[in-house]
């Protein structure tokens, strides 16, 4: 479809964000190929989500916790497994560098997402307010990761675990990716979601039995409602931008996380299915001299 054939985004989209409800008690993600279940207990809270392409000035890394940047890909299938793990990760890294200053990077792998799941290794979009990593799980893969990457190295003195997000479905999507500016997130929203790989999706009870250690289990960040979260998204991305999203900053004088969440974009009659493809990788600032 020719661009200016496109509907026009709005500068702001009244609807809802799912979020954990204050009485939730056990939150886990059940992980499976092709699908994910969350034990918490969520609701939708009336949400504004602004245009981020008609700030005054651009949303920024250390002032919000994401960043929109131009970045064209040579990868021209996201499909192709071979072919990303040849090409992204340094595409990857080039970007992470040019937006942090970061030294290196430790390549995590992606993930392929989109409302129809159909193929495998397709997962549905994440459809809550959450962060991937909780504070310790950030902790414990940067220290693990970087003694394995460089064990005679002189250490670090700043990490950050980040995503790079990327749709390569034409303008406009249909489910469009929102994010929060990280200042405006207090601690008391913020609860940990332990992350349960199974072959298939328990049911009944087994979703709530005890998990031995469960607590030193790799876990993300969700959150509960707050009107004071201040929402963004950028409408009619392409194939050539990306977004950065910081999942956890150790430096926490700068806005170390961003929570985001994909959501249904209603106003668009003419949207395409979303298909994007996530990056997650930890960016290292090296000690010197």
């Amino acid at each position: 479809m020719d661009s200016a054939t496109l509907s026009r985004p709005g500068a702001a989209i009244d609807t809802e964000i799912k979020y954990l409800v204050p009485t939730s008690r056990i939150n886990r993600r059940f992980w499976a190929p092709g699908a994910e279940y969350n034990t918490g207990v969520y609701d939708f809270y009336p949400a504004t989500i602004r245009n981020a392409r008609l700030r005054e000035t651009p949303p920024t890394l250390d002032e919000h916790g994401f960043c929109l940047a131009e970045h064209p890909t040579k990868v021209t299938d996201f499909a192709d497994a071979d072919t990303l793990k040849a090409i992204y990760p340094a595409e990857v890294e080039e970007v992470a560098k040019r937006l942090t200053g970061c030294d290196f990077i430790h390549p995590m792998g992606g993930q392929l997402r989109s409302p129809v799941v159909g193929a495998a290794g397709v997962q549905p979009p994440a459809a809550e307010a959450h962060v991937d990593f909780n504070t310790p799980t950030a902790n414990a893969i940067a220290k693990v990761f970087y003694d394995k990457m460089r064990p005679d190295g002189p250490g670090y003195e700043r990490f950050v675990c980040f995503s790079l997000w990327r749709t390569f479905s034409p303008p406009p999507q249909d489910w469009p990716l929102a994010l929060c500016e990280g200042p405006s997130i207090g601690e008391d929203d913020s609860i940990s979601n332990y992350k349960v790989d199974v072959d298939e999706i328990p049911t009944g009870a087994d979703l709530f039995a005890p998990i031995p250690d469960e607590e030193k289990l790799l876990a993300a960040t969700i959150f509960k409602y707050s009107p004071g979260h201040r929402w963004w998204y950028y409408p009619d991305m392409t194939r050539d931008e990306v977004i950065f999203i910081k999942f956890h900053d150790s430096d926490h004088a700068r806005a170390w996380r961003s929570p985001h969440t994909a959501f249904h974009d209603t106003t668009r009659p003419d949207a395409n299915v979303r298909r994007s493809y996530e990056f997650r990788a930890i960016a290292y600032f090296e000690k010197k001299g």
